[in-house]
């Protein structure tokens, strides 16, 4: 099963000869199948509020040009749950790969062309914030004392690079397959 390393590790490329057998039997594969885990694991997770609230990405998708909304939310968590269960299993690992590495795409291309505000609070919401009282906790005062400016720019450069990382790992399973570990080679005996 596993014959051929999507990597060369032949040994004469090696500083360590000896390695080669071991990066081709157990560290690629496991590595591979841990990633694949991983992408295909946080599209389910990200997917499932959106099948549990089909309808809830209307507004969103629409915003993003895709008409009409009600076609696009619920298909939007459809692919991620099942294409990100795809990808996990390493089934139909090329395709489901592809069209969630779109779908992050669009994402990753969302988050640079509508970036989080400046702040949360007005002049006079930093004044109010300033003025005292029992309603922030001493982690809100801190966070929110230039009204928030510090916590949404942190905010948006995470969700660029959360955005540009899966996008990168997607592509990477519709460019590579599932690998040695997955059900399109112990099924069909052959990557998709």
């Amino acid at each position: 099963m596993f014959d051929t390393a999507i990597f060369s590790n032949e040994k004469d490329s090696l500083i360590i000869p000896p390695l080669s057998a071991f990066y081709d039997r157990i560290a690629q594969p496991m590595a591979w199948t841990i990633f694949r885990l991983a992408v295909g694991g946080m599209l389910v997770v990200e997917g499932w509020p959106k099948i549990m609230a089909p309808m809830a990405q209307i507004g969103f998708v629409e915003n993003l040009g895709f008409y009409p909304g009600w076609l696009w939310s619920p298909m939007l968590a459809i692919l991620q749950v099942f294409g990100g269960l795809f990808i996990a299993l390493g089934l139909f690992t090329r395709p489901a790969a592809l069209a969630n590495g779109v779908m992050l795409a669009i994402t990753l291309w969302f988050h640079f062309s509508h970036p989080y505000p400046d702040a949360f609070l007005t002049t006079a919401g930093i004044d109010a914030l300033k003025a005292g009282g029992d309603l922030f906790t001493p982690e809100a005062l801190a966070r929110l004392g230039d009204g928030g400016s510090k916590f949404l720019h942190q905010v948006q450069a995470k969700a660029e690079l959360a955005s540009l990382y899966w996008t990168g790992g997607a592509f990477l399973f519709a460019a590579f397959g599932g690998g040695y570990l997955s059900l399109d080679r112990l099924l069909f005996k052959k990557q998709f």
